[in-house]
């Protein structure tokens, strides 16, 4: 949506609204597994890894052909995959051991560590990925370690290319783009071809055109679509488009649309407005929450910061509401009520006005003499009159894919997740550890959030489903003064207070006055701040402080914005390996000056 300008992982089944630290029943079953259970499981994890491999293997190929962006968006999927299963990835070793590697993998790809190469072959041994030895090397040559330098700054700084040059250079970071053409600012230039174009002099279109909107007129007439509408010729053009080269555009909305279009229609509900009204989300965003565009409208429904506030969407240096799933459809549906009782219930309108402001509409009304669409269409913006068709289109197709040749695609599954509200400033770090998952989950479902911590204030954030008892009573344990420092551990079955210090450096004593005197139940500990004094948040450009050693084991302190992944890398240690022996996960990020321990060689 580009409102009052030049006029792209997520679906509750069920929101928790949760005050303060409100519990969540979960249930567990005693049951033996039966072997039917087996090979059902085994076979989930086949299909996790085999759509997993998919998207690495074309991530791999687009890298070599230096489509790094494409490259990107494949490693991402790749990702996705494991993070979307609902499957707890950390009780299966072999899921366990493919994403961590994957993690370290893509990692080492996009910023080349010095001495570490990043391992493709030993990602595809243990997924049980077939890549061909001419990819491995292609790629190896592309992402070589980096050569230690005297008298040269440390850090990588990604390299722009000349698109008439070879991509042999050494490049650090897929890809630095921040904005991109929305689905619907691209389908707002589209020119049509002979084809899809309606020439209502021929007899055959005639008639397609006269049933189809004798169909459209009896299931308005039915209260099917939720609100009056005319069908018009240039409709018909994009479903001209959609049923051809635009095909793979409208399976992919329609699958993707099954993240969102619950929620959606539900807030729409509530807020009076046609619930078909949602597919304008395909067209604005293609469901994709982080959708960012040339004219700085963001989210799901392609809000400008000018509306979006408008609307009470808050951005600022925190958050950015304009992507959160129910703040912004929130104001979408709100904005849309507005919009609809501005110009008397026509929702064609409404849904103009909603692409170019009210203004554009006002104007085009006022030429027309007459409060119609289609009779305002000649005096609006190109945009708008491409825009409006379009959602039509869509929501035809969407009520009736079987009719227009979508019926074979099956919306995906909604992501079910627990909300949870937590204190201010609570670091992501510690909300993904007491949820038994990571940061960049954390991250896919709250794409509002835009730094390292929760806001300066109580916040309610989203986290995976039938984990919020769980990370209730761990976070209720943090004081206040450790909720961007402290992180957690897991504790092992018969496990005592010695043992944990001893594996993670931080003294009996420290952990009883965290965690109380007997050893939590719930399977994690509190590990306190430990004195660690912070610092900047620049990163340092001198070498890296000598690591020192204690009993054999090597402690180094993080720098700010260091994973467990990053500074393991940085050191020619397993990221996986510096995780469990630290209590984290892969994905922790470590607040600055953390103290990190590493095993004897």
């Amino acid at each position: 949506m580009k409102k009052n300008f030049f006029i792209y992982t997520l679906l509750l089944s069920a929101i928790f609204t949760v005050s303060a630290f409100a519990q969540v029943t979960s249930t567990t079953s005693g049951l033996r597994t039966t072997p039917d259970e087996v090979a059902k499981a085994e076979a989930k994890v086949n299909i996790i890894t085999s759509d997993s491999g998919r998207y690495f293997k074309q991530g791999l190929l687009n890298l070599i052909d230096n489509r790094r962006p494409q490259a990107r968006a494949d490693f991402d999927k790749s990702v996705e995959v494991f993070l979307l299963s609902n499957v707890n990835v950390r009780k299966n070793q072999k899921l366990s051991d493919c994403y961590d590697q994957l993690i370290e993998t893509v990692y080492l790809m996009e910023i080349p560590a010095e001495k570490k190469p990043a391992n493709v072959r030993g990602l595809a041994n243990t997924c049980g990925w077939d890549i061909s030895k001419d990819t491995v090397e292609a790629v190896a040559k592309l992402t070589a370690p980096i050569q230690s330098q005297s008298n040269t700054n440390s850090e990588l700084v990604t390299a722009v290319l000349d698109s008439t040059k070879q991509a042999n250079i050494l490049q650090a970071g897929f890809t630095d783009q921040t904005f991109e053409a929305t689905e619907g600012e691209k389908l707002a230039q589209i020119e049509f071809t002979a084809t899809e174009k309606v020439d209502e002099s021929n007899p055959v279109i005639q008639q397609k055109i006269q049933e189809e909107t004798q169909y459209v007129q009896v299931a308005v007439n039915r209260g099917s679509f939720g609100f009056n509408f005319n069908f018009n010729p240039l409709v018909q053009q994009y479903i001209n488009y959609y049923q051809g080269r635009g095909r793979a555009t409208m399976e992919t909305g329609l699958y993707k649309s099954g993240y969102f279009t619950r929620m959606a229609r539900k807030i729409f509900r509530e807020e009076g407005v046609p619930e078909n009204i949602v597919w304008l989300g395909q067209v604005e965003s293609a469901w994709k929450p982080t959708a960012q565009s040339w004219a700085a409208a963001a989210g799901l429904w392609q809000f400008i910061p000018g509306t979006g506030a408008r609307f009470g969407l808050k951005i600022n240096g925190s958050v950015d509401e304009r992507r959160s799933f129910e703040k912004a459809t929130h104001a979408s549906a709100r904005y849309l009520k507005f919009l609809a009782n501005r110009y008397n219930g026509n929702w064609e309108l409404a849904m103009g006005a909603y692409n170019c402001g009210e203004g554009n509409v006002d104007r085009a009304i006022s030429r027309a003499g007459v409060a119609s669409f289609w009779a305002a269409y000649p005096y609006l913006p190109k945009e708008t009159r491409n825009y409006v068709p379009n959602i039509l289109s869509v929501i035809l197709i969407a009520n009736n894919p079987t009719k227009y040749g979508f019926g074979h695609i099956q919306p995906a599954p909604f992501l079910q997740y627990d909300q949870v509200r937590v204190p201010a400033s609570t670091n992501l770090s510690l909300i993904a550890q007491a949820s038994d998952t990571n940061v960049d989950y954390i991250r896919y479902l709250n794409p509002e959030l835009r730094g390292n911590n929760t806001p300066n204030e109580p916040y309610t954030i989203r986290i995976p489903a039938g984990k919020a008892n769980q990370a209730v009573a761990v976070l209720r344990k943090v004081p206040n003064s450790n909720r961007n420092t402290a992180n957690l551990a897991n504790v092992a079955a018969g496990e005592n207070y010695q043992a944990i210090a001893n594996r993670t450096g931080v003294s009996v004593e420290q952990l009883q006055a965290a965690n109380g005197t007997k050893v939590p139940t719930n399977g994690k500990v509190i590990l306190p701040n430990n004195g660690v004094k912070k610092t900047g948040m620049s990163r340092p450009t001198t070498p890296t402080a000598s690591p020192k050693t204690t009993a054999g084991v090597t402690i180094v302190r993080a720098k700010a914005g260091d994973t467990v992944t990053t500074i393991a890398v940085r050191y020619g240690y397993s990221p996986a390996e510096i995780a469990k022996f630290n209590g984290l996960l892969p994905d922790s990020v470590l607040s600055a000056g953390r103290e990190v321990r590493f095993p004897p060689r």
